[in-house]
C-alpha cells in the first residue's frame, strides 16, 4: 500500500499521486509491481526500495544518482508462534530523499511510523532533512517505550519467581533477554549511523538541524545505556535464580540422603531377621516385636545424634 501526503495551506492532506514536496509512505503488504512502478515514476533505484525487505539490513546510508538512502532500525513486536523467540525484534525503515519527495519504506508495521503519522500535521515534507530527523526522533521514542514495557514485565516476572520458581517464568525472562540483545545491537548501529551523518554531513544539514541531530545522538546513547543496564540486571537476576535453584536442589538431595540413611537401620535389622538361618528368639512369642523395638531404639538414637550435631 502506498500513501501520499502533502502540505496545502498549512494543512496536511492525502493526495493521489506523488508531487513535488510530498511524503510517499509505503506500507505492507508490499507488491513487486508497486516497487517497479514507483521506481520509474520517482527515478529511485529499485534496490533502495527493496532494502527494507531484508529484516537483517543494517543501519547505513548511501547515495546513487542524486538519490539518498538512509536505513535505520526500529523495534517491533515479534509475531512469531515460537514460545522461545524474543518478545521484540528490530526491523529496518528505509528513508529515501529524492530531492523532491521523501519516501519511507516499511516491510512491517511499526510504532515509529504510526507515531509520525499521528503528529504529521506539524511536519513539513518539503523540508526533507528535518522530516528525516523527526523520524529518527520517533524511532528513539519507540525504543524508550519498549524498554519501559520490558522493564515492567521483568519486574512482574521476578515477583512471581520470588514465590514459586517455575520454568515458565524463567523462559519468559530468557525471551526478554533476547529482546534486549536485539535492542542493544540496533541502538549501537543507529548510534554509529547518526554519528557518521553528523561527521560527514551527508545530508548537508544547517545549524538548527545539526543541533537537533546532536540531541538525537545523546537520546539514543541514553536508550542504549538503559538497555545495557536492563541486560546486566537481568543477567544478574538469572544467575541468582540459577544459584537458588541449585541450592534448593542440593537441599532436597541432602534431605533425601538423610532419610535414606535413617531408613537403612530398620531395613538392616529386618533383613537380618528375615534370613533363612537360625536367629535369636525366633521361636519366642515376641519374635515380631523384638526387631521392631530394636529398630525404633537404634533409629531414635541415630536421629537424636544427628539433630544434636545439626544444631551445633
Amino acid at each position: 500500500m502506498i500513501q501520499y501526503f502533502k502540505i496545502v495551506d498549512q494543512h496536511t492532506i492525502a493526495v493521489d499521486k506523488p508531487e513535488t514536496g510530498t511524503w510517499v509512505n509505503i506500507l505492507p503488504p508490499l507488491k513487486q509491481e508497486e516497487f517497479s512502478e514507483l521506481s520509474k515514476t520517482l527515478s529511485i533505484p529499485l534496490d533502495f526500495l527493496k532494502d527494507s525487505l531484508d529484516i537483517d539490513e543494517r543501519s547505513r546510508f548511501e547515495a546513487e544518482d542524486n538519490v539518498k538512502l538512509v536505513v535505520i532500525k526500529t523495534p517491533t513486536e515479534n509475531n512469531s508462534f515460537n514460545d522461545s523467540d524474543a518478545f521484540y525484534i528490530t526491523i529496518p525503515i528505509c528513508i529515501i530523499l529524492t530531492g523532491q519527495q521523501v519516501v519511507t519504506v516499511n516491510s512491517f508495521e511499526n510504532a515509529a511510523i504510526k507515531k509520525f503519522l499521528n503528529s504529521f500535521k506539524n511536519r513539513r515534507p518539503d523540508k526533507p532533512n528535518m522530516m528525516l530527523l523527526k523520524i529518527f526522533e520517533k524511532v528513539i521514542l519507540n525504543f524508550q517505550d519498549c524498554l519501559k514495557e520490558i522493564n515492567q514485565r521483568r519486574n512482574m516476572l521476578e515477583q512471581k519467581l520470588y514465590h514459586a520458581i517455575r520454568n515458565e517464568e524463567l523462559l519468559q525472562l530468557m525471551r526478554i533477554q533476547k529482546s534486549l540483545v536485539y535492542f542493544i545491537t540496533a541502538l549501537r548501529s543507529n548510534e554509529l549511523l547518526m554519528m557518521k551523518l553528523a561527521r560527514v554531513n551527508f545530508l548537508q544539514l544547517d545549524e538548527e538541524e545539526k543541533d537537533f541531530l546532536d540531541d538525537l545522538i545523546i537520546e539514543n546513547s541514553q536508550a542504549l545505556e538503559t538497555a545495557n543496564t536492563y541486560t546486566n540486571i537481568l543477567s544478574s537476576t538469572l544467575d541468582a535464580f540459577a544459584s537458588i535453584i541449585s541450592n534448593n536442589q542440593n537441599e532436597v538431595l541432602k534431605r533425601l540422603s538423610t532419610i535414606t540413611i535413617f531408613l537403612s537401620v530398620p531395613v538392616l535389622i529386618a533383613s537380618i531377621y528375615g534370613m533363612n538361618v537360625p536367629v535369636p528368639y525366633q521361636h519366642s512369642i515376641h519374635a515380631f516385636w523384638i526387631p521392631v523395638i530394636l529398630s525404633i531404639l537404634i533409629l531414635a538414637f541415630v536421629i537424636f545424634n544427628y539433630l544434636r550435631r545439626f544444631k551445633k
